[in-house]
């Protein structure tokens, strides 16, 4: 029956009616019957407008467009509008359901074995779910994060309960979602971003980028936030709404962080949140401590077409032992210009940014090692892992590279067992506040993994 299938697709998700692939007869019909839930898409309070899907309530985000249905100039909201414009005479749709999905057959293929900081931390967050509660994973990067949660998503799974792992970023979908697949069998995933295939379905477990939780409501038992102080979760309250939103009544909420921010270290001190901290990489190698290297002027010299000696006689000597660079740089026409002048030297080279289409095909090459170097922004200072990679930030000193940027991006560096010396460099015209921090919080971690004996001396 169409009626079931309407029903069965909006369960638990706060969609457009022109977002489902049902005709407005059957929308209508089942709206009148009390089948599926309909509210306004913008409602109006004493305080002005408010966007319930993103939870939006700034005036400045709210605009009046004459409006083709209700024959109006009728308020719409921009905060969200990339995923479909909601409007006053634009109703939301939901239908309530236990949204379980029974699973008898879920395993746990992967035969790693976790460290005994991972075991704890995998502990912690069976309880945690199991509980309804929520709880801090404070682990450095290349800890092992994913690892530590496939108990929990298993234990989650076998109990009936749906599961979503939200990123920010759609890089760290592409290169979570293959990872999981191969860790798990007997049940289905699903990789949500925009563009994918899979959005719409409903599978046991989810992988999603924060934005895509916009279309949800009330619908995972256990949530779990990679990367939570990343931008733009970090700095965008609609991202957050919709986690919220997306979260179950009765659920459970797992937060993964190298670099928690200062709201949620305090909410730690105070005993609001439960924290398990884990100082030390799954392979008990030290973290590469960043050095620093002082070029000058080098947007001066960008701009006059050449690059900083220091910076070429650094590439020159990693590259010809084959080890692959990753080189970030603060802008995109920094970017453009320095992947110019490292292939007129002869390297092969390309450069990725947030705009770029083909950012995927790019990072693949330079997995498989068909490139030397991967110029890049901050867009893959978190969740791109690449064996043997080192490490290089031109400008360090600019304003984008903040403390906890500085941290993931050296994070790149000495992941694998086999490579666990990566180099990590700042090419800087000016030390500043946050490389000072940045470099005093990797030590600082190498300090508490010895003292605690996590990691070992050589």
């Amino acid at each position: 029956m169409p009626v079931n299938e309407l029903q069965d697709f909006l369960q638990n998700k706060h969609l457009l009616s022109n977002e489902l692939p049902f005709e407005q007869q059957i929308i209508t019909e089942s709206i009148e019957k009390g089948l599926i839930l309909s509210e306004p898409g913008i409602t109006q309070k004493k305080t002005g407008w408010i966007c319930n899907r993103c939870g939006q309530d700034n005036p400045s985000y709210f605009a009046f467009y004459p409006c083709y249905h209700c024959k109006k100039d009728c308020v719409y909201c921009r905060s969200c509008i990339m995923m479909g414009r909601v409007s006053e005479c634009t109703p939301l749709l939901t239908a309530e359901g236990s949204n379980s999905i029974s699973i008898d057959n879920a395993q746990l293929t992967w035969s790693g074995k976790l460290s005994e900081g991972q075991k704890n931390a995998s502990t912690h967050i069976v309880r945690t779910i199991d509980g309804s509660d929520e709880c801090l994973i404070w682990a450095v990067c290349g800890a092992g994060k994913t690892e530590i949660l496939f108990e929990g998503i298993l234990h989650a799974i076998r109990n009936g309960k749906l599961v979503c792992i939200a990123t920010p970023r759609t890089d760290v979908v592409l290169e979570l979602a293959p990872r999981l697949k191969d860790a798990f069998s007997g049940f289905e995933i699903a990789a949500l971003y925009g563009g994918s295939k899979d959005r719409g379905t409903r599978k046991p477990l989810t992988i999603s980028t924060t934005h895509q939780l916009l279309r949800y409501k009330n619908a995972f038992d256990v949530i779990i936030i990679d990367e939570v102080d990343a931008f733009p979760y970090s700095a965008d309250k609609k991202l957050q709404f919709a986690v919220k939103k997306a979260r179950k009544h009765v659920s459970a909420c797992i937060y993964l962080s190298a670099t928690p921010s200062k709201e949620m270290k305090r909410d730690v001190e105070k005993g609001q949140l439960h924290a398990v901290r884990i100082p030390a990489r799954f392979h008990r190698r030290p973290l590469p401590e960043p050095s620093w290297k002082w070029i000058g002027n080098w947007e001066k010299k960008l701009s006059k077409n050449k690059l900083p000696l220091v910076l070429t006689n650094w590439v020159k000597n990693h590259c010809e032992k084959n080890n692959p660079i990753f080189l970030f740089v603060p802008t995109i026409p920094n970017l453009t210009q320095t992947v110019k002048l490292l292939k007129r030297i002869g390297y092969f080279t390309e450069g990725v940014h947030a705009e770029d289409k083909m950012r995927k095909e790019k990072v693949q090459q330079f997995r498989d090692q068909q490139l030397q170097i991967l110029v890049t922004t901050t867009i893959l200072e978190r969740g791109v892992t690449v064996k043997n990679a080192q490490v290089g930030v031109l400008g360090a000193e600019s304003a984008i590279f903040t403390e906890s940027a500085l941290v993931q991006i050296a994070g790149r560096a000495g992941r694998h067992p086999e490579f666990a010396k990566g180099h990590v460099v700042f090419f800087h015209y000016g030390k500043t506040k946050a490389m000072l921090e940045a470099r005093a919080h990797i030590k600082e971690m190498n300090q508490i993994a010895l003292r605690d004996q996590q990691i070992n001396r050589c």
